[in-house]
């Protein structure tokens, strides 16, 4: 049958947008998002991407039932940051059909290349700060909190349509809390950790939740300028903080979430959150009639407080670690390391995966080994020129 690709018009196309994934992949790891979550992730109105970006979003049909959909976007900031000739496709998900594919990703070229533009990248939901990249190893394994999750036919059919790799992301494995002092890390890591405190005056605390939207903006300061150096980085802005704030404050254990301070001042932090993904999977993606209830019991014991024994949840993921650039060498990530295990020692939560590190970020790769990680996923953003 023909294959039609239109936009989204409307509410039902819009249902039917979010919906897709729930029949493609029932039955596989994927873990299904909360659908209020996702209306409000793709509401122009109410996301603060779209105070910068455009976007828009495609519903491939074939005899009039939904198979595939895509969205394309131009983002200003990545204009700014990164150059002015690139726009990004997101959201892809489609049955397994070479025409499916080719049609939707020569719909987001086209309104893509409709802007000037000269390179096409993806897939991103929407940006590099959100869920990134499309999943090339570790399909049998379940994706943790924000991270995607697709089946090995879709690498296939997108390299296909003639796209190569831009850069892959690592995600790392570490298992912490069984571990003893000084068996866990390399030598250095142990040794820069004890330097950082007790020659450097280094500390480390937990966020205060009560004061989260503030303290996830002092997260984003160090975040803005350690990352900024980073392949593919974006600033976040502070509307983007608030918006990301008032998601994650629900999940978020202040034992997990840390700032490090030396005199008052903000050196470096790390947001390590408790992979909600284990409760989600058992709601269907809906908070009603009960699925509120399942996840309030899937993530508090019954003193009502998140990430401590009770809690279904027992694996973390740390969603980011890092050190402004001019404190990065009185070994602040070594000691922000070393928390995780202590802290792992201690909570139900033993172990998880790391963010994901770039391919090419050897310092952080290195570290990683130093603590006995493992890769176990990675995700890869493609890359296609567009013909003029």
């Amino acid at each position: 049958m023909t294959i039609s690709v239109e936009p989204v018009a409307g509410r039902r196309d819009l249902k039917a947008f979010i919906e897709l994934p729930y029949r493609l992949h029932r039955g596989t790891p994927w873990v299904p998002p909360i659908r209020s979550e996702r209306r409000r992730f793709l509401n122009r109105s109410k996301n603060p991407y779209f105070d910068h970006a455009e976007a828009e979003y495609f519903l491939a049909r074939r005899g009039g039932e939904v198979v595939g959909r895509i969205t394309a976007q131009v983002d200003g900031r990545w204009d700014e940051y990164q150059g002015g000739s690139d726009g990004w496709f997101g959201f892809f998900e489609a049955e397994e059909d070479p025409g499916v594919f080719a049609a939707l990703l020569d719909a987001a070229s086209g309104w893509i290349r409709g802007r000037g533009r000269e390179r096409m990248l993806g897939p991103a939901d929407f940006t590099t700060n959100d869920e990134i990249g499309l999943l090339v190893e570790g399909y049998d394994r379940a994706p943790m909190i924000l991270q995607p999750w697709h089946p090995p036919y879709y690498r296939e059919l997108v390299e296909g349509q003639g796209f190569g790799k831009a850069m892959d992301l690592l995600m790392w494995e570490l298992w912490l809390g069984d571990l003893k002092q000084g068996d866990a890390f390399h030598d250095f890591i142990e040794g820069a950790a004890r330097k950082a405190e007790e020659e450097h005056g280094v500390r480390i605390r937990q966020m205060r939740k009560n004061d989260i939207e503030a303290e996830i903006g002092r997260f984003l300061e160090v975040y803005n300028e350690a990352w900024g150096r980073n392949w593919g980085f974006v600033p976040v802005t502070d509307a983007e903080v608030a918006f990301q704030a008032a998601a994650l404050k629900p999940v978020l254990s202040e034992d997990w979430t840390m700032i490090a301070e030396r005199d008052g001042e903000i050196l470096g932090a790390a947001l390590t959150l408790p992979d909600v993904n284990q409760v989600l999977a058992k709601m269907d993606g809906s908070l009603l009639p009960f699925g509120w209830l399942r996840f309030l019991r899937g993530m508090r014991n019954p003193q009502g407080v998140a990430g401590v024994p009770g809690s279904e949840v027992d694996a973390v993921r740390v969603f980011a670690l890092g050190v402004k650039p001019q404190y990065q060498h009185l070994g602040v990530a070594a000691l922000l390391y070393v928390r995780h295990r202590e802290i792992a020692a201690r909570s139900p939560q033993k172990g998880g995966e790391t963010g994901w590190i770039l391919e090419t970020n050897e310092p952080m790769n290195r570290a990683m080994e130093g603590m006995g990680g493992k890769v176990v996923k990675r995700y890869r953003i493609y890359e296609r020129a567009l013909a003029g």
